[in-house]
């Protein structure tokens, strides 16, 4: 798809208790920090905003319950892949190879050139049952009913589950750092990576998901990574997930002190750096075989064919 101009968007929000006597300015610059209250500010003046249904060109202080709306004017939206047609479709459940760099849902400047507009224009009813990260290719399954997207987005969150669903991705990661536990392995061994993923403060987000293991409250997360072939620059590596949390083999191989190769946001140990976002490019991660039990009760497995940067010379 290529670069287009798209509708705008309204974002709405409702003022809480808590937020109550902040200016409209100050309570925008928290929520959306990519922008700075002298850009709310402006937006204000250009008569952008509204509040309970009236638009303000004036910043002032908000009561409870409170309705802010931004009318965001149309802004332009860049290139991205088109979506392919399925791998697999049996009337309710859709599986794609998806492209890297085409996002799955609305976010981070994309609005309509995302993978949920490109299904939905062929398949109305359908949804994307889990997320990938905009540049990371490989099998996304998608489901027609609202049952099916239950039963599978519980297989594809939970540990529980593993024994209805296997999903392995292939990577390349950076060489690693000299106390990494991963200059132990030879060629097919394995190593369990469990640190815990949890909320970390970030410099433009807020927050930021992020290895987290001191923090009690942090998600439980485990993959099983498997090495393929280590050189001089990178390490071909295989993981296969046994919980679904936000970017979790990037977060776990760089908390074992390997990174993804070019990877901008997770460095060492797991943390993101500050100026980087989610959403960021540059590494090669590929969701590459899925196996698990759809509603009906059979079984599915697939391959993704895999991209020229993660063959290895076992795959000829």
């Amino acid at each position: 798809m290529a670069p287009a101009l798209n509708g705008g968007f309204a974002y709405r929000d409702r003022i809480a208790p808590r937020a109550a006597g902040r200016s409209v300015s100050a309570f925008y610059a928290g929520c959306y920090r990519h922008s700075t209250p002298t850009d709310w500010l402006q937006r204000l003046a250009a008569g952008e905003i509204s509040r309970n249904g009236q638009q303000l060109q004036a910043d002032g202080a908000l009561a409870a319950g409170d309705q802010l709306i931004w009318h965001r004017p149309p802004w332009q939206e860049a290139a991205v892949p088109v979506l392919p047609s399925p791998l697999f479709d049996n009337g309710d459940l859709l599986v794609f190879n998806k492209p890297s760099g085409l996002p799955v849902l609305p976010a981070g400047g994309f609005l309509e050139h995302t993978l949920l507009a490109q299904l939905q224009d062929r398949w109305p009813e359908a949804r994307p049952v889990h997320r990938l990260g905009r540049f990371t290719s490989g099998l996304l399954v998608c489901a027609r009913s609202s049952g099916s997207r239950a039963w599978l987005s519980a297989l594809l969150r939970e540990s529980t589950a593993q024994r209805h669903c296997t999903k392995t991705y292939r990577a390349l990661l950076q060489p690693p750092v000299p106390e990494s536990p991963l200059l132990a392995l030879e060629p097919d061994q394995r190593l369990s990576l469990t640190t815990p993923i949890g909320r970390c403060p970030h410099t433009r987000l807020g927050t930021i998901w992020a290895a987290a293991p001191s923090d009690p409250v942090a998600l439980p997360a485990r993959s099983e990574l498997r090495l393929l072939e280590r050189g001089e620059r990178a390490w071909l590596v295989e993981v296969t997930i046994a919980t679904g949390r936000p970017h979790q083999i990037r977060i776990h191989t760089a908390a074992a002190g390997a990174p993804l190769l070019g990877d901008p946001l997770y460095a060492p140990g797991g943390l993101a750096a500050e100026q980087a976002l989610p959403g960021d490019g540059g590494y090669h991660l590929h969701a590459h075989r899925l196996r698990l039990v759809c509603p009906d009760g059979d079984l599915l497995a697939l391959e993704a064919p895999l991209p020229e940067a993660l063959r290895g010379a076992a795959d000829g």
